[in-house]
């Protein structure tokens, strides 16, 4: 079949559509579509949050304005209450300055009564530490007194001793003269008493028993008595002095023997004590005096 002149051929038709509209700008309009609906839809994302951060803006505003209204009734209601109260103490400057006269003249008085209080006590503590010189100087002396007496109780002490009796019994504290037995007789432990014996063939009363001097060797301080006692006559021979020469009575046995120390070893005579134990059934101590010789006729028993 053979065409038209005025009718284009297919080939020549498919030439007239490329060569008018190019592909690439059908693209460039596809591409140019799609960035302006992305701006369009992040336009209005950015718009929308907009709108929210000037709602909350708004929101906040409003509250704030709430606030300042209620912190300006407040001070309205304080600038009220302060005229009011300045109103009614009434205090005007003259006021203000008659009350700072008052408190500086106070405070003048208050210094002055400060400085007598801190002279008095100044005066009260001086005399506080006069008495208490005093006092220490009192207690100075005292401590003296008794480092003085405890001196003399610990001299007394040495000179008081111990020794063996002759019937091998630990004696008592031994005076060594007239002091040291009034030492002993103070103290109390046992009874005491202090002879003075002649040779004599009479006995003589010492406390509760008799005794006579039989002999005495002054070169050697040696003596010889004999005691009466329980009606029986014990013999003490060649005795030193101050050994504490021992026997025992009725009773005696249970408590501690009777001693007889001597001081002193005279041409005629002999000077002592007779300790005896204290026995609260015993009769007090009879005072040293002479008697008659005891109707016993037992011989001396020699110790």
């Amino acid at each position: 079949m053979s065409l038209s002149p005025n009718v284009p051929s297919p080939q020549e038709s498919y030439h007239y559509e490329n060569s008018g509209t190019p592909r690439w700008i059908a693209v460039l309009f596809g591409l140019l579509f799609v960035g302006l609906a992305a701006l369009a839809y992040a336009g209005h994302s950015v718009q929308g949050r907009l709108e929210q951060d000037l709602g909350k803006s708004a929101e906040q505003n409003k509250i704030l304005s709430a606030q300042l209204e209620e912190a300006n009734a407040r001070l309205a209601d304080l600038k009220g209450k302060m005229e009011v109260t300045t109103q009614k103490i009434g205090m005007t400057q003259a006021e203000l300055a008659e009350a700072r006269s008052r408190a500086e003249s106070i405070r003048k008085q208050q210094t002055a009564s400060d400085q007598k209080l801190s002279q008095e006590i100044s005066a009260a503590q001086k005399a506080s530490e006069e008495k208490i010189g005093a006092v220490a100087t009192d207690v100075t002396g005292a401590k003296k007194d008794i480092e003085a007496t405890k001196s003399d109780l610990e001299a007394t002490k040495t000179k008081l001793d111990r020794a063996t009796g002759d019937m091998g019994v630990m004696s008592g504290l031994i005076a060594k003269n007239h002091d040291d037995l009034d030492e002993l007789k103070r103290k109390g432990d046992r009874n005491y008493y202090e002879f003075t014996l002649q040779k004599s063939k009479t006995p003589q009363r010492v406390g509760p028993v008799q005794m006579s001097l039989n002999k005495v060797d002054p070169k050697k301080s040696k003596y010889t008595v004999t005691v009466l006692a329980d009606d029986k006559s014990i013999e003490k021979k060649d005795k030193t002095s101050g050994e504490p020469v021992q026997f025992y009575v009725k009773g005696s046995a249970r408590l501690a023997p009777y001693e007889i120390v001597v001081f002193d070893v005279g041409k005629n005579q002999i000077n002592g004590y007779l300790a005896t134990p204290k026995d609260l059934s015993a009769p007090p101590p009879a005072a040293a005096a002479p008697a008659a010789t005891p109707a016993s006729t037992t011989p001396p028993a020699k110790q």
